[in-house]
């Protein structure tokens, strides 16, 4: 049959797993599998993990950091805030340049803290500022469930009505995609109605990767404030949030940033909103100017840090940040570019050896594009979705389900291989 995969991608594959093996022996990538714990099956063997878009597997490295901090912790005590190999006074500003390459800013535009969903109500109280007519958010259908909750709860929070002021661009009927001209067109449609423009960057459903740049510059036009929630993007796809001029982002570090269950999230403030101190927000302690931090009895009046630190409310979670070293280091030794090339390369693979082994009743419904995507695939099964799942696990195959009827499959470039792309693709041929 013709395979849609060609369209958009000049590799030729090969549906042997002989081939995949080839791919994976040529692949400059390849030993960073070995750093990174992999859970096995009952033979001992590693299971097939296709499920970072959800958790990533650890670092190796990982356990060796968190037991440097129980040792400090243990050894120390309270001396550990600055005398531990890692002081944990400053424990957050290691993350302040590896933070800022990850998602393309600058030193001081990122802070890692809190929890992405904590971090994105912090952020809406700085730039969901209704005035007047201004009073609309615009967020995209389907949006992962917690933005939604947390953007109607703004809007009940300043006593303004949901039903009126969320407005949700839809794909369009028959489609499963959202078309940039679409967006465009509801930003200008809301005109001075509209107050903060909210998308996901990659949608956790389909897997489709935005147009950033030119939903801010839309946003932008109308006077409106942009931002993005990049829990699917972050450590993903290749992002420059500086040059784009987006406002503001989050983002969690348990997915493709491989930092643990709930780990320490990060945030992205722009550097014209982060020199500006008058900026209404949230205030704590952690987010004050160093210099007048501990002056407890002397000053009562906050007084915000420049940049992005200066929404952080509470000293970093030693234990929930170490991990996120580990982490950081192997993104900068490897680089965003290396990994995005092999994405591209190991997504289309897995695509291609889909289109020819699933069954006529499976549909990718993530875009062909590579540019318009990362590396999750989503397929929409029609014929028993969740049976035919569910033989996946007992066959090696860790991957999850999106109720009612897609199964994502994402194969990330740190550790996965080539040939977890033809098992899985010949897995879920038989299924």
């Amino acid at each position: 049959m013709t395979n849609p995969v060609e369209e958009h991608n000049s590799e030729v594959y090969q549906p042997e797993r002989s081939f995949a093996e080839q791919l994976d022996a040529n692949d400059p990538l390849a030993s960073l599998r070995g750093r990174f714990e992999c859970p096995s099956r009952s033979d001992g063997t590693p299971l097939t993990y296709l499920c970072g878009n959800s958790l990533g597997l650890m670092p190796s490295a990982a356990r060796e950091v968190v037991n440097q901090e129980l040792a400090d912790w243990s050894a120390l005590a309270v001396e550990g805030h600055f005398e531990a190999e890692r002081p944990w006074y400053a424990y957050h500003e290691q993350f302040r340049e590896s933070g800022a390459r990850l998602v393309g800013a600058r030193p001081g535009e990122v802070v890692m803290m809190n929890s992405l969903t904590v971090n994105l109500h912090l952020l809406m109280v700085s730039f969901y500022q209704p005035k007047d007519r201004r009073t609309k958010i615009l967020i995209e259908d389907g949006a992962f469930p917690s933005d939604t909750y947390a953007v109607q709860s703004h809007l009940r929070a300043r006593g303004i009505d949901p039903e009126q002021n969320l407005v949700r661009c839809a794909p369009r009927t028959g489609e499963d995609l959202l078309r940039i001209e679409d967006i465009e067109r509801t930003i200008e449609e809301l005109g001075d109605e509209l107050a903060l423009v909210m998308f996901g960057g990659v949608n956790f459903r389909t897997g489709q990767l935005l147009d950033m740049e030119r939903i801010t510059r839309s946003a932008h036009a109308n006077g409106s404030m942009c931002g993005f929630d990049l829990a699917h993007a972050a450590g993903n796809v290749r992002m420059n949030l500086h040059d784009w001029n987006v406002d503001f982002a989050c983002w969690c570090s348990y997915k493709y940033l491989n930092s643990g269950p709930g780990a320490l999230a990060g945030a992205f403030v722009h550097e014209r909103h982060g020199r500006e101190l008058s900026t209404p927000r949230f205030a704590g302690w952690w987010g004050n100017d160093p210099e007048t931090r501990f002056k407890m009895q002397e000053i009562d009046e906050f007084t915000p840090r420049v940049g992005a630190d200066g929404w952080q409310l509470s000293n970093p979670p030693i234990l929930a940040a170490a991990p996120l070293v580990s982490s950081l280091q192997l993104f900068d030794e490897v680089g965003m570019e290396a990994l995005v090339e092999k994405s591209r390369k190991l997504t289309g693979y897995l695509e291609y050896l889909l289109d020819e082994m699933l069954t006529k009743d499976c549909t990718i419904i993530t875009p062909r594009d590579p540019a318009q995507r990362g590396c999750q695939l989503s397929v929409r099964v029609h014929d028993r979705p969740r049976e035919r799942f569910d033989r996946l696990r007992p066959a090696g195959i860790t991957c999850d389900f999106r109720h009612p009827d897609v199964i994502r499959l994402a194969p990330v470039p740190l550790y996965n291989t080539f040939t977890d792309a033809h098992e899985t693709a010949c897995v879920l041929g038989k299924t």
